[in-house]
């Protein structure tokens, strides 16, 4: 009996996926629930599970392929018979960005060509099936379409392909094109609209790390051996940013329309560099978490982003985000707004430097490990005013960490 594994239902507000990866081939065996292939959102990256246990009969859907809720992605049969690999047209929710062309799909598995080189398949009408591959599994790669085209043509450079922004093409020795991922087009669109409606304005601050450095270090080993997980700067930085959220609702807040929606809650996201892209999960209710628990969570939260195994839950909604350029080397930058929130807090790399230290004895130089803070902000809803107040007060918070700990 023949099993349809389809297209789950993705999520609010997602019609529509990439089949990013097959984990199975055609007649390898699946258990029950097991994944076998990986569908790519505009939010997050999905695994789609066996809905029974059998033989990998069919691959309905190429990788490459568009495709929307409950499309038919592969077949599991029973009797172990394999078909090819075949990509229909009414596969797809709307036309795919480069579908496999006809020959293609009648080819064996083994000939299947990578996204890279279906485009100059159809387009130079070509049979994948007379190209061999040297990719893996025998997959047909875009150097060996080329190759096949200078054969084709007595050796001679391939005939130029016409390029398109979103097809994987190949342009030429010195470039190459690939089409974007639908995680990173989505990420270009959001933050292009964050250009286009906010105001975006961002307010600078220094911080002398001394303090935060000694008392991570004090407590980190009692920490790290009572809860399990080490003490990191970000916790810190988190209650900070909670605290200056209280006292500034504005920054808290978002525009909807004509109205400032004022949030009574506070959802943090923190900011997670993946090979697909910039992801913010969000901490729920941060405000009602502890040190440990802070820590906990975006542990678990930036393993499973790296992993890819984030729910949409888990990456929608969010009052105020914080992203730590410092992990990377990163000095000084003004952090882009993750619509439709008003406010994002950009950590920077300690460095240590000379400041002037004034106290009851006088003034004297001392080397001190400090970070850059920049807080951007809409302008439309956060006056200058309430922006330099907020750092300011996460600053002073950050200095003396203590006061975290009596909320004061």
């Amino acid at each position: 009996m023949a099993i349809e594994i389809k297209v789950p239902t993705l999520g609010e507000s997602v019609s529509e996926a990439t089949v990013a990866k097959w984990l199975k081939k055609v007649g390898d065996a699946v258990k029950a629930d097991e994944a076998v292939v990986e569908l790519e959102t505009d939010k997050v990256t999905l695994e789609v599970n066996a809905p029974a246990a059998g033989t990998l009969t069919d691959i309905v859907a190429a990788e490459g392929v568009t495709v929307g809720v409950a499309a038919l992605l592969g077949v599991i049969g029973g009797d172990g018979s394999a078909k090819p690999v075949a990509a229909p047209a009414a596969a797809a929710a709307a036309p795919a960005p480069a579908p496999v062309s006809a020959p293609a799909a009648a080819a064996p598995a083994a000939h299947a060509p990578l996204p890279s080189a279906a485009k100059l398949i159809a387009e130079n009408n070509l049979a994948a099936s007379a190209i061999a591959g040297s990719g893996k599994d025998g997959r047909v790669t875009k150097g060996d379409v080329l190759d096949a085209l200078a054969a084709k043509v007595g050796g001679a450079a391939p005939a130029p392909v016409a390029a398109s922004a979103s097809a994987p093409v190949a342009a030429g020795p010195r470039e190459e094109r690939v089409r974007m991922t639908r995680l990173r087009k989505r990420i270009a669109e959001r933050l292009k609209q964050a250009q286009n409606t906010a105001a975006i304005l961002t307010t600078f601050n220094e911080v002398d790390m001394t303090a935060a450095m000694a008392f991570r270090t004090q407590y980190n080993e009692a920490f790290e051996k009572k809860h399990g997980v080490k003490l990191g700067f970000m916790s810190i930085f988190v209650k900070a940013c909670l605290a200056a959220l209280k006292e500034l609702p504005a920054v808290n807040a978002e525009i909807d329309g004509d109205e400032i929606v004022y949030k009574n809650f506070y959802d943090i996201g923190v900011a997670v560099g993946t090979e697909q892209g910039l992801v913010v999960p969000v901490l729920r209710d941060a405000d009602q978490l502890g040190f440990a628990d802070i820590e906990k969570k975006i542990a678990e939260l930036g393993k499973r982003a790296r992993d890819g195994k984030l729910s949409l839950d888990e990456l929608q909604g969010g009052t105020f985000t914080i992203s730590n350029g410092g992990v990377y080397g990163s000095l000084l930058s003004t952090p882009i707004l993750n619509t439709p929130q008003s406010g994002i807090l950009g950590m920077h790399k300690i460095q240590k430097r000379p400041m002037v230290i004034s106290d009851k004895s006088g003034d004297r130089i001392e080397i001190r490990p400090m970070m850059y803070l920049a807080l951007s902000y809409d302008h439309r809803i956060i006056d200058g005013r309430e922006a330099v107040t907020f750092l300011v007060k996460v600053k002073d918070l950050i200095e003396d960490p203590r006061r975290l700990l009596f909320d004061v």
